[in-house]
């Protein structure tokens, strides 16, 4: 391989995986290094530059300039051990050293610390070196795709993404994300949805890791925030921040409560959620297989948030025994008592969830019981 077809070949690998130019070249640089000290027996003080333009690869050895008397120290060294120090400075090296005399010879602008390049590259060093650097290239390269997957997936967690999906094995599904695919264990679907390969799907991202072997992107479509990202998906005015969602509490395939609110006095955030003749809630809906969907109005009043998220239950009594630790009660009349609580309890469970309060359900006979009288 020439140096037009070495360049051609390296912004080939730079479109395809979408990775820095001169990173690929860095990553070149440092396998022929290893490839020559390894092939050549040379010396550490060695280097390799690969012309950006022209793809020509060559290899220098470069010495640091000295002071004079370092030398001279070394000459001194060597006819008596005991005349200096031991170890108080640096021991002069021609291998790796030249004087500033000497170095001026080459070129006059020189100082102390420069460095000076001689050009050693083998005759058979492109064939020696290609072989062994080959691996090494394609380890960075794959460093490097990693890092710029990483890049772009790495801040998509608790966001909506849609996907194919690709594969399907006893666990799990795997979803092709683009330019990485995720993991969308079965046990994450929601319950009695049917999920095809080769079709188009929206999932929430729950995890995104960057290891060794890869990025490990965590799928779901059972976690709260999938059903928050359809929100914000279907309703302009939550997108836009005119309504808001305070919470989202789930029993995915089942049930689920999601509180809203809007700081305009002029709009109905449950009217905006519903939509004309039902149609956004509806698509919702749809997306996460007909799972019944109750939208509930959030108040800053703990009692009043209590009892929307209670809700088909009607003539509450809603007592906050303890702020501080988030618990109430609520008394219910025997007619109300049952929806309160909900098959098996879910109802209750939700609000629970929805108000992140400790809800303790009473009848009006248990609670005259605990000396709790009201009147409706």
């Amino acid at each position: 391989m020439n140096g037009q077809e070495f360049i051609k070949a390296v912004d080939s690998i730079v479109k395809e995986k979408g990775i820095d130019r001169n990173l690929v070249f860095e990553a070149m640089e440092l396998a022929l290094a290893t490839a020559y000290k390894k092939n050549f027996n040379s010396l550490t003080n060695s280097k390799i530059l690969i012309d950006r333009e022209t793809g020509d690869i060559k290899v220098y050895s470069y010495k640091t300039v000295v002071a004079d008397e370092m030398a001279l120290e070394e000459d001194i060294d060597e006819e008596d051990d005991d005349s200096l120090e031991e170890d108080t400075k640096e021991e002069f090296n021609p291998n790796y050293h030249i004087t500033l005399t000497e170095a001026r010879k080459i070129n006059k602008s020189l100082n102390i610390g420069d460095t000076i390049d001689t050009e050693v590259t083998p005759k058979d060093f492109g064939r020696v070196a290609a072989s062994t650097a080959k691996q090494v290239i394609i380890q960075k390269i794959r460093e490097a795709e990693r890092n710029s997957i990483m890049a772009e997936y790495g801040d998509k967690q608790d966001e909506l993404l849609v996907g194919t999906v690709a594969l399907e094995d006893v666990d799990n599904y795997f979803i092709d994300l683009g330019r990485s695919n995720g993991i969308l264990p079965k046990k994450d679907c929601i319950p009695g949805e049917k999920i095809e390969m080769g079709h188009q799907i929206k999932v929430y991202v729950s995890k995104v890791e960057s290891s060794g072997k890869g990025l490990f992107i965590l799928l779901s479509r059972t976690h709260y925030g999938f059903l928050k990202r359809l929100f914000e998906l279907e309703i302009p005015e939550i997108n836009d921040g005119s309504v808001l969602v305070y919470s989202v509490a789930r029993d995915a395939g089942s049930r689920s409560k999601v509180a809203v609110y809007s700081e305009n006095s002029n709009i109905d955030p449950i009217g905006a959620c519903i939509g004309e003749k039902r149609s956004r809630i509806n698509n919702i809906i749809a997306e996460v297989a007909g799972e019944k969907i109750d939208l509930v109005k959030y108040d800053k009043d703990p009692a009043t948030f209590i009892a929307n998220a209670l809700a088909p239950a009607k003539n509450l009594h809603v007592i906050i025994t303890d702020p501080k630790k988030q618990e109430a009660i609520v008394v219910v009349d025997d007619d109300n008592f049952s929806l309160a609580i909900g098959k098996k309890g879910q109802n209750a469970r939700l609000a629970s969830k929805l108000t992140h309060y400790k809800i303790d359900i009473k009848n009006t006979e248990q609670a005259r019981e605990m000396g709790i009288n009201f009147k409706n």
